[in-house]
């Protein structure tokens, strides 16, 4: 398995699903950081196509009471690693996708303006599946190649601390890390 990136930022072996939920990097920003998240629509139940339906902004309120507090949100993530391994992607990664919010990394804040947020279907009570893994190493490999000025990885409880707890305590960072060869400094939060 493996994933290439083309010269527009987006993925050729993907599903591609275009949310209006993004813009423009700021001039001279650089794609560097790969930040991990967890969702699940509604909380904790896996499947279906609620999680396209929040990023294209056509999520029914009515569906599920949860919607309704959500379904004005226009958020967005540059890809989704459904349960299966199946690749969704929504924003090419030369934009900024609206996955962060309020963010730092590094002393810098803004991480939309130069991450790129790939959403793994799960939530903070589950493990994570095989082929997610599987999926997310060979995506992985493919975006540092793509961008080579990426230097580091975080999840988006490290970039949102105290407000953010995803992709929770269930992801197993070592076993990511060992699989998709990401150097130890990487992961550093200084």
């Amino acid at each position: 398995m493996s994933f290439r990136i083309d010269e527009r930022g987006w993925g050729l072996d993907v599903i591609r699903l275009e949310s209006p939920n993004f813009d423009a990097r700021p001039d001279g920003a650089t794609v560097d950081l790969i930040v991990i998240h967890n969702i699940s629509l509604p909380p904790s139940q896996f499947g279906g196509d609620w999680i396209d339906d929040l990023f294209l902004n056509r999520l029914d309120p009515t569906a599920h009471p949860y919607f309704e507090t959500i379904h004005r949100f226009q958020v967005s993530s540059h890809f989704l690693i459904k349960r299966d391994g199946t690749i969704k992607q929504y924003v090419s990664c030369d934009d900024r996708a609206w996955h962060a919010g309020v963010s730092a990394w590094r002393g810098r804040t803004r991480c939309n303006d130069f991450a790129i947020g790939i959403e793994l279907e799960g939530d903070d009570y589950s493990a994570f599946e095989s082929v997610q893994y599987n999926t997310l190493t060979h995506l992985t490999q493919s975006l540092i190649e793509k961008y080579p000025s990426i230097q580091g990885i975080a999840g988006h409880s490290e970039i949102a601390p105290g407000r953010k707890t995803d992709p929770g305590v269930y992801f197993d960072w070592l076993r990511y890390e060992k699989e998709a060869s990401i150097p130890a400094q990487w992961r550093l939060l200084a």
